[in-house]
């Protein structure tokens, strides 16, 4: 097998998307922006030093988990495709498709072609027997398929990064493409102690903080604005009421920017915020309950040692059970 990219959403197309969302978003009160637009090359190489960090347990839980789990989850979904939604580099997905011999077909899917482009080829060189294919595309548009027997894995707790409404929108697709085989693998980075959370997206070393305050640099050098990071603190907050870090830029003075590239001048008030990106953190019953609006049964649930982190197994409501 080889690997092969196909491109569902083009440069052109991704710039569009984010002139028409700066737009909203810098008009809106309060000021905000999709999580998305913080990934770059830049932001994902911060995030890749993050993850080394000590506080930040999420990938550590979520692969003991994976390396315990991987063959209850291959026995019970026993997929012939794997789709994995913003699938970034796919290291830890390699533990799940180390316990599926059988697999046919693995499809990544993320904005980025060039992690797309990078780890496509290692796929198909560590699995010469799956046809790999990389889907440079928004996984809450363009959702790859339908495949027969297929697994959706979206990994990272990376739903945790959109709004109520963006993740009910994404269940709902994934259950309509399932069919009455397939199943859904989600990671889920579950409430805790509240210091232990803040204390993962705020490090001594500002690694977090630069992250946060990447897409001021985004924005610069793809719409022309002149945002002065300087200008801004970096900040990460535990939202209470929504149980979820809400990270932000905040104004250290009254200032206006521009943005010539969509004909936008935005004014901030000292100490006004713009929101960068959320992380929502899960509890089981409220998992439970979005799948079921989504048309899915939560079908396994498997945490690690601590708690931290959880894996779920969710199958569409209509599909009918196997006898073992």
């Amino acid at each position: 097998m080889s690997f092969r990219l196909e491109r569902l959403l083009g440069p052109d197309d991704l710039a569009e998307q984010l002139r028409r969302e700066a737009r909203d978003g810098l008009t809106a009160t309060p000021k905000r922006m999709r999580s998305r637009w913080l990934w770059d090359a830049g932001g994902s190489a911060l995030y890749e030093r993050i993850m080394e960090l000590p506080d930040y347990y999420l990938p550590l839980a979520e692969q003991a988990i994976l390396e315990t789990r991987a063959g209850d989850v291959a026995a019970s979904a026993h997929p012939r495709t794997v789709v994995e939604l913003g699938s970034g580099s796919s290291v830890k997905t390699r533990i799940l498709l180390d316990a599926l011999p059988e697999l046919e077909r693995f499809v990544a899917i993320d904005v980025s072609e060039s992690a797309l482009a990078k780890a496509g080829p290692r796929l198909a060189a560590r699995y010469p027997h799956v046809d790999v294919l990389g889907v440079v595309g928004d996984f809450e548009r363009h959702l790859p398929g339908p495949f027969a027997e297929t697994l959706v894995v979206c990994l990272g707790s990376t739903i945790g990064a959109l709004d109520p409404q963006d993740r009910a929108a994404l269940l709902a697709a994934v259950a309509g493409a399932l069919g009455t085989d397939g199943a859904l693998l989600l990671g889920l980075d579950l409430v805790k102690p509240v210091e232990r959370i803040v204390a993962a997206y705020d490090d001594a070393e500002g690694l977090s903080a630069a992250l946060i305050a990447n897409l001021l640099l985004i924005l610069n050098h793809e719409l022309a604005a002149d945002f002065r990071p300087e200008r801004f603190r970096s900040e990460a907050a535990w939202n209470p009421e929504l149980e979820r870090m809400e990270m932000a830029v905040r104004s250290l003075a009254a200032q206006t920017v521009t943005l010539p590239a969509i004909d936008l001048v935005v004014e901030f008030a000292e100490g006004e915020t713009l929101r960068t990106e959320i992380s929502t953190k899960f509890r089981r019953e409220g998992v439970e309950r979005e799948l079921e609006a989504a048309g899915l049964r939560l079908d396994a649930w498997w945490t690690d040692d601590a708690g931290d982190f959880a894996l779920c197994l969710a199958r569409p409501v209509s599909e009918r059970r196997q006898a073992p």
